[in-house]
């Protein structure tokens, strides 16, 4: 794995690589080509607070997991059972014949959060995805994986932007464009 660990208000330490590199390599198991994947660690530090934000761009999914502790090595910790646990919780439906079939397609890779100039606006944060086609079951796959409520993609039978969403009753919703 080639990674990338930037800090925000906090200075990367050899401690901190060395640390993270050894317990992200623990992933390995789980990848095909590990040595072909790039992942993005970004530390934040608020107060007495570490934010560690892991992104594991795959060939078919983005892995990604945060966790917020009083240190960066208990945060990179649990950061690494989340990601553990994409991995189990979802092993069935990555091994499926139909994913397997679309290893052309790259998913919405998220670019670096561009953070806005403080001001008197409601925005407060930003992000740049690029829509790549799919259908429905791996746009929910790829919402879950992130952990996200709502996932944007491109429907790959009408080719329109289209939001699938998680119901408070569990099930999911799709929103197409007209």
């Amino acid at each position: 794995m080639n990674i990338s660990l930037r800090g925000d208000k906090v200075t990367i330490t050899k401690a901190m690589e060395e640390y993270a590199t050894e317990k992200l390599s623990k992933l390995n198991k789980y990848i095909e080509k590990p040595e072909s994947v790039k992942v993005s660690i970004i530390v934040k530090v608020n107060k007495d607070l570490h934010k560690v934000e892991v992104t594991m761009p795959l060939k078919s999914l983005i892995l990604r997991a945060e966790e917020e502790r009083e240190d960066f090595y208990s945060a990179i910790d649990v950061v690494l059972d989340k990601l553990e646990r994409q991995i189990r919780k979802n092993k069935t439906r990555l091994s499926s014949k139909k994913m397997k079939d679309k290893k052309e397609f790259v998913y919405a890779y998220i670019e670096d959060i561009e953070k806005m100039e403080e001001s008197d606006e409601k925005v407060v944060k930003r992000k740049k995805i690029e829509v790549k086609p799919m259908d429905e079951e791996e746009a929910i796959l790829q919402m879950e994986l992130l952990g996200h409520q709502f996932y944007l993609y491109k429907d790959i039978e009408t080719n329109q932007p289209t939001v699938v969403y998680k119901r408070k009753d569990g099930n999911y919703g799709i929103i197409e464009a007209e």
